[in-house]
């Protein structure tokens, strides 16, 4: 977390906690913030806002982008009711003794990991172990260096000689034909832009290499004392959102268009052939959408606290299946 933004994220929610718990507040305007521009993995939230299913639980919903990283803090100090974010950002926000950001996740987006490593064909990179000496684009966290270290030693190369380069990209095919040669990307986006320009690519799935690593993300987070002190009203936001993913994992293209009604600027393409990938991801195998199985959320996060990524186990501390219909 920024350390500029701590004192007034504190006092923020201490101020929204008090605002919360008196009923000040109409608790039927619900603020979306993302975790990015809009995409493929919004577009549930879109569909319940377009087909009017908010409205239809009496809600008013806002969804809105936030400055670059800063969704959770927002959150946590009461500038939202929901947010998008993801397990692995959660695990050091909530997992501390003191300062632990107020917040909850009530919801998988997509049911299993999506994300992975990914090099141009040529590159050689076919294992994790290829990765010795070769420049890997790192956006120099410790989860990536963690990560990057896991799958490259257990498959016995060595990470010492992986050539850890400042990730600045911000066109992940622009970086592997001039500066590095691996780059995370999520497949539902980069990777099936690789599939529409026709640039053949290697792909290393990290939740398919080892299990520890297919954790939930990107994940729907609420504030946790709004959701405490409105349960019936959260519970109404997730059913609209699930009868959102429910009808883009049933009706892909039509959902693709109503994501490029309210982002345009998306190229029309991309956005329809990462709708039919992740139709049949974003439920997948759980027993209805949204739905986080605690094994495997307990499970990401005792890795990390063995890594040294967090101050403190906490299992499967961190998120509810509550809310979900």
């Amino acid at each position: 977390m920024k350390k500029k933004n701590l004192a007034a994220m504190i006092l923020l929610f201490a101020m929204n906690a008090l605002v919360f718990a008196a009923g000040g507040k109409d608790t039927n305007n619900i603020r979306v913030l993302l975790d990015w521009t809009p995409n493929t993995n919004h577009t549930g939230i879109f569909v319940a806002l377009d087909k009017g299913w908010f409205a239809e639980e009496g809600l008013t919903v806002t969804i809105t982008q936030p400055p670059e990283d800063e969704a959770l803090v927002l959150l946590a100090s009461g500038r939202a009711e929901f947010a998008v974010s993801f397990q692995e950002s959660m695990g050091p926000a909530i997992a501390k003794d003191r300062d632990a950001l107020p917040v909850t996740a009530v919801a998988a987006i997509i049911s299993h990991n999506t994300s992975g490593i990914m090099s141009l064909a040529g590159s050689g990179i076919n294992s994790p172990r290829d990765l010795t000496g070769k420049r890997f684009a790192s956006w120099e966290t410790p989860l990536v260096t963690a990560v990057v270290r896991h799958i490259v030693e257990n498959d016995g190369g060595s990470f010492n000689s992986v050539r850890m380069i400042p990730n600045f990209a911000t066109d992940a095919f622009s970086a592997l034909q001039t500066d590095v040669d691996a780059i995370w990307i999520y497949y539902a986006w980069d990777g099936i832009a690789a599939e529409v320009n026709g640039i053949n690519i290697n792909y290393l799935d990290l939740g398919t290499i080892d299990s520890k690593l297919d954790f939930y993300t990107p994940v729907l987070v609420a504030n946790t004392s709004w959701a405490k002190a409105n349960p019936a009203t959260a519970k109404k936001f997730l059913s609209a959102v699930s009868r959102g993913y429910n009808f883009a994992i049933q009706n892909p293209a039509e959902a693709a268009e109503i994501l490029l009604k309210h982002a345009p600027e998306l190229d029309r393409t991309l956005v329809t052939r990462s709708q039919q990938y992740l139709a049949v991801r974003y439920q997948g195998d759980a027993k209805r959408w949204g739905e986080i199985d605690p094994a495997r959320w307990g499970g990401f996060y005792r890795w990390m606290f063995e890594q040294g990524l967090l101050e403190k186990n906490i299992g499967s501390g961190g998120f509810t299946n509550e809310y979900l219909p």
